[in-house]
């Protein structure tokens, strides 16, 4: 179940699939927190030379890490007494059992899709730190995986806001933003690869193209998703991406990191010492990480 579940997760997300393509969406085997090493600074030591002149073997401090806490979430398919007498055929009670199932299958995969999009502070701060966490609105402040953004630059995501900008939000203006964000978000061969949007946003970007739908992505649509092409990305509609943002992302650096015991796992029943009720919990724990913050933009107003 484990397996079927956590594909099913994985299959039924835009961001996850995109992600799981990558390979960035692999277990991890515990410890007291998730680790993502980062390359901050370039050589020191690299440079012209002449002839004989002494070379520098400094030694160059080029690594780091960030650290993100563990999630948890939990759902619980229960039995009572009298379910168990009403259904007592062997049919009946796995076709209730089956059903039980799939509606703990289908809340943790929404609620693990709604996560992605968190600021980090939803539930209580015990949620997944979801995109509004790891690349935000304003990222020149704020502490992301145990670094200081307002200090340490290199951790911070690319933004376009249409506020600060003094321009309106439109269909007209939407691929302005899109062009300068993508630029700003690329290196090299390093690129965004996946464009998710809210409802407002995705209706901006397919509004500009209303004309040439020759732009639609039907790889991706084979898949069960509809998305248009832009430069090296594929556009997306997410109803769980608030309506008025729209991210970029080079998802080779944003990662979905399960703990290995924790993958949607269901472990024995239990019985409720003051009920007549059989639980039966599942369970999930992880979080999102982010390796690479300059190679991802948001676009806001």
């Amino acid at each position: 179940y484990r397996k079927t579940m956590a594909d099913n997760v994985l299959e039924n997300n835009v961001l996850l699939k995109f992600m799981k393509e990558d390979g960035n969406t692999d277990e991890a085997p515990g410890g007291a927190e998730l680790l993502e090493n980062l390359m901050y600074a370039e050589n020191s030591t690299a440079m012209w030379y002449s002839g004989a002149e002494t070379l520098s073997v400094e030694h160059a401090d080029t690594l780091t890490s960030a650290n993100f806490a563990w999630r948890q979430f939990n759902c619980n398919v229960v039995l009572t007494g009298l379910e168990e007498m009403q259904n007592a055929g062997p049919d009946r009670m796995h076709n209730l059992i089956k059903a039980r199932v799939q509606v703990a299958e289908s809340t943790m995969q929404n609620g693990i899709s709604e996560a992605l999009y968190y600021a980090n502070t939803e539930q209580g701060g015990k949620a997944i730190g979801g995109l509004q966490h790891l690349v935000a609105d304003l990222p020149t402040s704020g502490t992301v995986g145990g670094i200081d953004r307002a200090t340490y630059t290199f951790y911070r995501n690319q933004y376009y806001d249409f506020s600060t900008e003094s321009v309106t939000a439109s269909a007209t203006t939407i691929q302005h933003a899109m062009n300068l964000s993508y630029m700003r978000a690329e290196r090299g061969t390093e690129r965004v690869n996946v464009i998710v949007a809210g409802e407002t946003y995705f209706s901006y970007y397919e509004e500009s193209l209303q004309a040439q739908q020759r732009f639609m992505d039907t790889r991706k649509a084979v898949g069960g998703f509809e998305g248009y092409k832009y430069k090296s990305a594929t556009v997306f509609y997410d109803p769980h991406c608030s309506a008025t943002r729209m991210y970029g992302l080079n998802t080779k650096f944003i990662h979905f990191r399960p703990h290995k015991d924790r993958n949607f796992v269901v472990l024995k029943d239990k019985v409720a010492v003051n009920q007549d009720a059989t639980v039966t919990p599942l369970f999930w724990g992880g979080n999102a990480t982010l390796s690479n913050a300059t190679r991802q933009f948001v676009i806001t107003a």
